[in-house]
């Protein structure tokens, strides 16, 4: 099975096509190409613009906002004199500071679901292990709305919508013309799981079904009988950017936040882990046929 994917090309690099997170995290890898090559240090180039070094640092991973001024600092204190090629970065720092669509529920999300939602939204190819629930990107909106209700216990049904929402609006990326590629494996458990009831259960099955059929999509499931695998500590999601110089973003999503390994042997391990659960996984041609064994298992009424 061949389970390399490369990387496709930037459809154009704009606010309006990838959001800000793309452009952030290109200038981000400039000015870190700047700073090595003066060898300055996280604590020197901090210090220039009154920032410490983790600060530093997440400008240059593209995980912040950046200021115009700081931006202009910092290339001062590398060196660079062309105006040329100041003004284009300084361009782009001004264009990456633009909110992506999901500004408008910022008031639903946190700070570290709004920066995965801007690296989702710009990713050329998304692959993820999903343990207890169908991936958001493929959940239904009734099977969404339950699944929402069930973690946010608290929220009133206007509330809950606004996120439903959301949910179906982040989906939209799988039907434009630019679609990333999503691989997923989902483990068998999550599909057993009976949320929002049978008829939310058997109209999931069926849209999976539906999804598998896009050639941009691939879906596995992990079987009870493959035993204990590589990422039984829980979900796994990769993100690879369209753009040949970034790094691929591995996010380990947890109850209320997420972390970010960012050491390229991380980042290494994680392709492991997640090449591994693929050929663990039943092939994807088996995919329908066992989803319509789960739909057929689902009581009539």
């Amino acid at each position: 099975m061949n389970i390399e994917i490369t990387r496709g090309p930037i459809a154009d690099g704009s606010p309006t096509e990838t959001g800000p997170t793309v452009l952030r995290m290109l200038l981000g890898v400039q000015l870190r190409r700047l700073r090595e090559v003066r060898s300055i240090t996280l604590e020197e180039a901090g210090e220039t613009i009154r920032a410490s070094r983790s600060k530093i640092s997440r400008l240059e991973l593209g995980r912040t906002g950046f200021k115009q001024r700081d931006v202009a600092d910092l290339l001062t204190l590398y060196g660079l004199t062309d105006e040329a090629e100041r003004a284009t970065l300084l361009t782009m720092a001004k264009q990456a500071n633009l909110p992506g669509w999901w500004h408008t529920y910022s008031d639903l999300v946190p700070s570290w679901f709004s920066s995965y939602l801007g690296l989702e939204q710009a990713a050329d190819v998304i692959r993820s292990y999903e343990v207890q629930l169908v991936p958001d990107l493929l959940q239904t909106r009734d099977y969404a709305r339950a699944v929402i209700r069930l973690a946010h216990q608290d929220l009133t049904s206007a509330e809950i919508e606004r996120h439903v929402e959301l949910r179906m609006k982040r989906q939209q990326i799988l039907r434009r013309p630019n679609a990333p590629r999503l691989w997923t494996v989902i483990d068998e458990a999550a599909l057993r799981r009976p949320i929002g009831g049978t008829a939310v259960m058997r109209a999931q099955f069926e849209h999976l079904i539906d999804v598998t059929g896009l050639n941009h999509v691939t879906v596995q499931i992990m079987p009870f009988s493959a035993g204990g695998h590589a990422a039984s500590g829980g979900p796994i999601t990769i993100l690879r950017m369209p753009e040949q110089r970034l790094p691929d973003v591995v996010c380990l999503k947890q109850l209320a936040s997420a972390v970010y390994p960012d050491k390229p042997s991380d980042i290494q391990r994680y392709w492991h882990i997640m090449n591994q659960l693929v050929i663990q996984a039943e092939p994807s041609a088996q995919t329908r046929k066992m989803l319509h064994q789960l739909v057929n298992r689902l009581p009539r009424h």
